[in-house]
């Protein structure tokens, strides 16, 4: 019997690692590597333990206990700062690989058919579950390994091995453990979106719980697999029993998703699909109407994402100029103007920050026009009387709305969090003020993805880079000391830094302008090109 359901399990391992091959080397790689970094520039910013003590004061308030958790604030050695501020974060980008990646492999080709050719050859009937369970399980002792090693090796006083191993266990089993979520719910829903769906709202959920159980219910903190990372207290207490808790649950997890994978019907679901409706929606039946509804849950999650990291920068903005006054190296990259404090310096190099971060959701909304084509779903608007320049225009439209309120609401969260912790806070207009002008910079980098996407498709990703460049030479730029064309290689780099420098509207006027013309550029190219499908 178990011969025949679990028959050449090893066989579609092997079919999965083949298909993984670059998948899960870059995702390893991309943890590993600023895993590593951390524990480095902490060295380098906090080296003396006066400093780290400054900072230990500055993550002593409810905002901050909520994003990264609670530590041993009076013992805030290297180790203890890396785990308090990076575990946790990392822990929900380890959790959000395990869903995609066991999601693509499970309900994912199941929903695509392939699940179906696969169970029409010899294979038995729960291989290619277990066969999943079996690549990431392995994928994610990796990670621990990795990144335990890694860390120990880094040669840090205060970081040793026991530590090390144990940063890089939760890490692991923390995979593990969404890895055995979203199994189950790959059982339970009937399609690929519903499995990730559902597995994401756990994560946050799992976030949202502990941070409110580390503010004000320990006990609250207990219910969520996220409060079992901050409970391993790496480089401190080093416990180990919530390793033993997490890895139990999943084998659970595991358990319940090969029984409801055995007894279920391919294709199907224990949760039932909610019936659509009969007529769809006027605005449903319109191109933009349909880009808003295919994009709803992403918009909705990012705005709430930017109106929290808005206001985790605005809670730590009470102890600045106390923090900056004994730290040499953030002296050099916040270089001081006269008449101004280093707190101010900080909010305007902060806001360049989240502009370019809230440039990601825009330009994401912007690329699903491409998602869409390579699922040669466009074909179908295209051949109604739908024009190509309406269809563009549309997700265009999309775009450029989305990145106003996704840099409107960093804004409010910044303001909102820095009124209840600054003696003399900013005003709204102040802040608002320094924020909204990097949206000519937004609006230059969405005329990019357009004339990517109109004129070479093939290198759409691109616009990443792009991004990517745009913040470590405009971040970092003050410390590395880069030349200014640097720089200006970004559109955020012809910004004025509000309020210490002064409004300079002919740069923002060239950006509008660029973007105007690289958009058209875009659109002719979209126009005359062929649309796949």
């Amino acid at each position: 019997m178990a011969d025949t359901v679990y028959k050449r399990t090893g066989r579609m391992s092997a079919f999965i690692l083949r298909r993984d091959r670059l998948r899960i080397p870059l995702w390893l790689i991309g943890i590993c590597f600023f895993t590593f970094m951390v524990p480095v520039s902490f060295a380098e910013l906090y080296g003396l333990q006066q400093e780290r003590d400054v900072m230990a004061e500055t993550m002593e308030n409810p905002a901050m206990i909520a994003m990264v958790g609670p530590a041993d604030l009076s013992h805030y050695t290297l180790g203890v700062m890396t785990a308090h501020q990076m575990l946790l974060l990392t822990a929900v980008v380890v959790g959000l690989m395990s869903i995609f990646l066991v999601t693509r492999h499970t309900r994912g080709d199941e929903e695509e058919g392939r699940i179906e050719l696969v169970r029409s050859l010899p294979v038995g009937r729960l291989s290619n579950l277990n066969a999943t369970i079996l690549v990431y399980t392995v994928s994610f002792i990796v990670l621990s390994l990795l990144t335990g090693l890694g860390l120990y090796a880094l040669n840090i006083e205060s970081m040793q091995i026991e530590g090390s191993l144990l940063y890089g266990a939760t890490l692991g089993a923390t995979g593990i453990f969404f890895a055995g979520v979203t199994t189950v719910f790959a059982q339970l829903s009937e399609s690929s979106r519903g499995t990730m769906g559902l597995s994401i709202a756990i994560l946050l959920i799992a976030y949202i719980v502990r941070a409110v159980g580390d503010v004000s219910n320990e006990t609250l903190s207990w219910i969520s697999p996220l409060g079992w990372v901050t409970k391993t207290a790496a480089y401190d207490a080093n416990n180990w029993w919530p390793i033993v808790l997490m890895i139990g649950v999943s084998m659970v997890l595991f358990a319940i998703a090969n029984y409801l994978n055995g007894i279920r019907d391919l294709g199907s679901g224990f949760l039932p699909s909610r019936p659509g409706k009969k007529h769809a929606s006027a605005l449903l039946q319109s191109p933009i109407g349909l880009g808003l509804r295919l994009q709803r849950t992403g918009t909705i999650s990012w705005a709430v994402g930017m109106f929290v990291l808005g206001a985790s920068y605005g809670s730590i903005l009470g102890d600045l100029d106390t923090f900056f006054e004994s730290n040499e190296m953030m002296k050099q990259m916040f270089s001081t103007e006269q008449g101004y404090s280093v707190t101010e310096q900080f909010v305007s190099t902060i806001m360049m920050v989240l502009a370019i971060i809230a440039t990601i959701p825009p330009l994401m909304a912007m690329n699903k026009l491409n998602g869409e084509e390579k699922k040669e779903r466009t074909e179908h608007l295209l051949g109604r009387a739908v024009s190509r320049n309406r269809l563009m225009g549309c997700y265009l439209l999309i775009a450029v709305v989305n990145g106003f309120v996704m840099i409107s609401l960093s804004a409010i969260g910044l303001w909102a969090a820095a009124i209840s912790v600054m003696e003399d806070p900013f005003s709204y207009g102040t802040i608002y003020r320094m924020a909204i002008v990097y949206y000519p910079a937004i609006l230059v980098m969405i005329s990019v993805a357009v004339l990517l996407i109109g004129c070479v498709r093939r290198f759409t990703s691109l616009i990443w880079f792009y991004v990517f460049y745009s913040f470590v030479v405009l971040y970092l730029g003050g410390l590395f000391q880069f030349p200014d064309w640097v720089g200006q290689i970004s559109p955020f780099g012809y910004i004025p830094q509000i309020p210490v420098e002064e409004m300079k509207w002919l740069p923002i006027t060239m950006l509008i302008g660029v973007a105007v013309v690289i958009t058209a550029l875009g659109f002719i190219g979209y126009n005359k090109r062929d649309i796949e499908g």
